[in-house]
């Protein structure tokens, strides 16, 4: 699979350099004169995570953040939607959540957001993740010009990363299998649907799970169930679960046996 570099989709690889002996100077705050400029005209993508913490920050629903914050465009050849945030509509195209003081959502930033100035190209081999980062060195970026140290490690953990990228690899996985076929089959009607609604729309994915005959049709025990209702990191987790086997045929879910029997008995 093609290494997936978690960052903001407009950064040009003219920018983007190895971290020298492991380790850069970089530092961000007000008192840096181009504090905010990278905050405006991004083409930015958002993961599901993101959408989930910036929905929860916000206290409205999934579709909600949907309609107001995003738009969602076909990124992929096999047909697969990916939710892109929705910058002002101003001369600058500033972020909505940009302020006089910084950044109003900062805690539950896009992993994009935490994760600049550095790029993280992260892929599966032998069933492990590997990664590697990079340094984006934008032209406008002053950030440089301070004397704090990082490594690569540092800057992850301190910028609260390690969650978002736990998740971001989960969500990269279950599409993995659709990378690294040289002409995937596109991905359409329903399964678009599916597909947009579970990773993104968690709130209309939780009245799927819980409305319909899904956990009556599946082999899915009491702790999970109890998991998924209370806790929504856990829900999104099971919604990738639930792509990998209905959209990527992936064995990650069982049918109950009684169903099995009276699928065979109709035949």
């Amino acid at each position: 699979m093609a290494d997936n570099i978690l960052d903001r989709e407009d950064i040009k690889e003219s920018h983007m350099v190895p971290i020298k002996d492991g380790k850069f100077l970089f530092d961000c705050h007000p008192a840096v004169p181009c504090f905010t400029q990278c905050c405006s005209d991004l083409n930015l993508a958002l993961t599901p995570y993101d959408v989930l913490r910036l929905k929860n920050r916000l206290e409205i629903s999934s579709g909600e953040f949907l309609d107001h914050h995003t738009t969602d465009e076909v990124k992929h050849n096999c047909g697969l939607p990916v939710v892109m945030f929705r910058m002002n509509n101003d001369s600058r195209r500033n972020c909505p959540f940009l302020d006089p003081n910084g950044c109003s959502v900062y805690e539950d930033r896009p992993g994009s957001c935490r994760l600049y100035p550095v790029a993280r190209a992260a892929k599966y081999i032998g069933g492990k993740v590997k990664e590697r980062h990079f340094l984006v060195k934008e032209p406008h970026c002053l950030g440089f010009q301070q004397d704090r140290e990082w490594t690569g490690q540092e800057w992850m953990k301190d910028q609260g990363l390690d969650i978002y990228n736990e998740m971001n690899t989960l969500w990269m996985n279950i599409n993995q299998g659709m990378g690294e076929r040289r002409d995937p089959p596109p991905i359409t009607g329903d399964k678009v649907k599916m597909y947009f609604m579970s990773c993104y729309n968690l709130d209309m994915f939780r009245k799927f799970v819980f409305e319909s005959t899904l956990l009556k049709s599946f082999q899915i025990d009491r702790k999970t169930i109890a998991r998924i209702h209370a806790d929504e990191m856990e829900l999104l987790k099971f919604a990738f679960r639930w792509i990998a086997f209905a959209i990527f045929g992936k064995q990650t879910m069982k049918v109950k046996p009684a169903l099995r029997k009276a699928k065979r008995r109709s035949y």
